[in-house]
């Protein structure tokens, strides 16, 4: 069977991933062969190629979720059948046609979810769902502000907010993103660029502040996020698109109030085969309901994803990108 796949064999820009054939692979004890059909794109994916993350291994496959159909099982393989609409999230490895994974690392996709929507949501779909429900659990009528709203975990966490009960401000960096963000449950958004997001978000509430604030953007948000807080809020920080956060200090909690703070990873919560079936079963029910939409805003062949990442990076994106092999 035909694998092709996106190697880095260097850090580096886009300019890093090429194409080449790789091994299929057999799946052994435990494994299933994938055909994938979709694959997500996240920031993620840019801190590995770029360098910022450590690499396990040289080359670097790069992808950290998908969505396909079963080809073939290994032994001992009872919950899966060839044939079965899968998805997963792993650290890595997913820029290829064709997988080998664990059997107890992949979720069954409902039938009324698409592959696109699927590879789109594992990631995104996942850490909405982790955050606001475990990280900090959101209760009817938090105020609640989420950076880079109009992205593919800001729509999610947009509209399950909104189920939630709870009243979302978003920011996003242009105009246009605007009416995307209302029509996708935040009750006010912000354009950072224009507004000072640590003045409006007051003015928005008040003057109290909000209750927790979701920053996945860091180095240029983080010290604004402390102080658009309430005393006692939440601070979660768990991306950092405009680069690392620098000088954080345990005072800056202090002086904002008492406040918390939280880095957490996705994977941490998920790391019992029981964990991830009940967090996924969640998201995908919320998905067949309608309750939340996946939005997927740009669709790349596989062999482009030098450019698909071009286009996440300069920000002209709008929710979920995929590569299609």
């Amino acid at each position: 069977m035909s694998n092709f796949g996106i190697r880095v064999e260097s850090a580096g820009g886009p300019e890093v991933l090429q194409g080449s054939e790789l091994d299929a692979g057999n799946p052994g004890i435990g494994e299933v062969l994938i055909s994938q059909k979709a694959i997500g794109v996240n920031f993620i994916d840019i801190y590995y190629r770029n360098g910022l993350y450590p690499w396990p291994t040289t080359p670097l496959i790069l992808g950290s979720e998908a969505a396909g159909v079963v080809e073939a099982l290994g032994e001992n393989i009872n919950d899966f059948k060839v044939g079965d609409r899968v998805a997963y999230v792993l650290p890595l490895g997913a820029y290829r046609s064709t997988r080998v994974v664990a059997a107890e690392r992949l979720v069954k996709i409902p039938e009324s979810v698409s592959f696109e929507i699927a590879a789109s949501s594992m990631l995104k779909g996942m850490t909405a769902q982790f955050l606001l429900t475990s990280t900090y659990p959101i209760k009817q009528g938090d105020w609640v502000l989420v950076h880079a709203a109009s992205g593919g975990v800001g729509l999610l966490m947009g509209q399950w907010l909104n189920a939630l009960g709870a009243i979302a401000i978003g920011t996003v960096g242009s105009p246009e993103k605007i009416a995307l963000a209302r029509s996708n449950g935040y009750s006010h958004v912000i354009d950072y660029r224009s507004e000072d997001f640590v003045t409006r978000t007051r003015e928005i509430t008040g003057g109290w502040g909000v209750d927790v604030v979701y920053d996945s953007v860091g180095k240029d948000t983080w010290r604004g996020s402390l102080q658009c807080l309430r005393t006692r809020g939440m601070f979660v920080s768990f991306g950092q698109s405009s680069g690392l956060i620098p000088d954080f200090k345990l005072s800056d909690l202090a002086a904002g109030g008492s406040l918390f703070a939280s880095r957490p990873v996705l994977f941490d919560y998920i790391k019992s085969p029981i964990e991830l079936k009940n967090r996924s079963s969640d998201l995908f029910a919320r998905l067949a309901t309608g309750e939340v939409k996946a939005h997927v805003g740009q669709k790349f062949a596989l062999r482009d994803a030098a450019l698909a990442h071009k286009q996440l990076e300069s920000r002209k994106t709008v929710g979920a990108t995929v590569l299609l092999p």
